[in-house]
């Protein structure tokens, strides 16, 4: 929160002629019943962030002098950032009564409010910080932030849309569409903040707009970008793998996959996928390598196993293939009756031609 400090006439000359903290409480010794001298005080306090005693001093300045608007407004600030936030309400409320068209008591209102989880009754203020001083629209994000938090996308969403040249609100404005399921809006926000500020995140963002509109060849050269800027970031790997696989590009994105094999042996989703595109992609032997890590690490799955069977089958090696095939048999239990059809089917196939029938 930025800190409001027009400060008392009378003691401004005092601050430019004394800054250090020791100068100013030997001049609230000196002077004990001077509400200037613990005004100063607590300014100079609330300066160094020490907001407890700065709180303390602007509380003794209004004993010894009720109604001073930038005590109340200081102190309301201090005891908000102390989270006393029943304190800081009525401290900021007390500035409002002296200066109604105060922006800055408007949104130290405000933000007390806000975390104080009362959400409608904060906004207002925030919105009247905003008429008052322009400068203060800004601080609106913050609400934004605390609205998001609480899930409320709805409102979050709302007050983004009124920053349509800021980078950083369409940034988030689209993740948070996209997080809604709507890719084809957030993709327009985030062309926006990709054109006027590119990041590997908002890169990434758009390219999973672009994905799920089904508009991969969009997609894939953003994922490249990403990959690029950020070779160890595995979920972005693993993403342009899977553009890369769904255009049918089998071989690039098994150098995909390999690359996160490799940093992440233990990782199954890693395994599968290469698995799965090794196979498409006839090479049978790299693909059974994939299918028999999943297996040592306890991964494998029915179908696993019936596309391994169906790898060993191409490859001629029928001792596997039907290992495989019973396996798949025993562990499917019903819940693929086409594959298991098929299973079944080679099995008798290939014990006829290894003459075990």
């Amino acid at each position: 929160m930025r800190l409001k400090v027009m400060g008392v006439v009378l003691l401004q000359s005092v601050l430019a002629q004394s800054t250090s903290l020791d100068s100013l409480r030997q001049a609230v010794a000196a002077n004990p019943d001077s509400y200037a001298a613990h005004f100063n005080l607590g300014y100079a306090y609330s300066l160094g962030g020490n907001d407890s005693d700065a709180a303390t001093e602007y509380q003794k300045a209004l004993a010894l002098h009720p109604g001073i608007y930038e005590a109340e407004l200081n102190m309301g600030t201090s005891l908000l950032r102390l989270n006393r936030f029943a304190d800081a309400e009525a401290a900021f409320r007390a500035a409002l009564s002296l200066k109604a068209e105060s922006a800055a008591a408007e949104e130290g209102l405000g933000r007390t409010l806000a975390r104080e989880d009362r959400l409608s009754e904060a906004e207002p203020h925030y919105r009247k910080a905003a008429a008052i001083d322009p400068s203060y629209k800004n601080s609106l994000l913050d609400l934004e932030t605390i609205y998001e938090a609480h899930h409320n996308g709805t409102e979050a969403m709302a007050i983004l849309r009124e920053f349509p040249t800021d980078p950083a609100a369409q940034e988030r404005l689209g993740a948070l569409l996209l997080e809604a399921g709507v890719p084809a809006e957030a993709a327009g926000h985030l062309e926006f903040a990709v054109t006027q500020s590119p990041t590997p995140a908002n890169r990434f963002e758009l390219a999973q707009a672009y994905a799920k509109m089904k508009q991969l060849a969009k997609a894939e050269p953003l994922a490249a970008q990403v990959v690029e800027a950020a070779p160890e970031d595995d979920e972005a790997r693993m993403f342009y793998g899977r553009v890369l696989r769904d255009q049918r590009k089998f071989q690039e994105a098994a150098v995909q996959f390999q690359a996160v094999t490799a940093r992440e042996p233990q990782s199954p989703q890693a395994w599968n996928e290469l698995a799965g595109v090794e196979l498409v992609a006839q090479q049978f032997q790299p693909a059974i390598t994939a299918f028999q890590r999943l297996r040592e690490l306890g991964a494998e799955t029915p179908g696993d196993m019936f596309f391994r069977a169906t790898a060993h089958d191409h490859l001629h090696q029928v001792k596997e293939a039907l290992d495989n095939y019973n396996r798949f048999l025993a562990a499917s239990k019903g819940a693929f009756p086409d594959q298991e059809f098929q299973a079944r089917q080679r099995i008798l196939i290939l014990e006829r031609e290894s003459g075990k029938r």
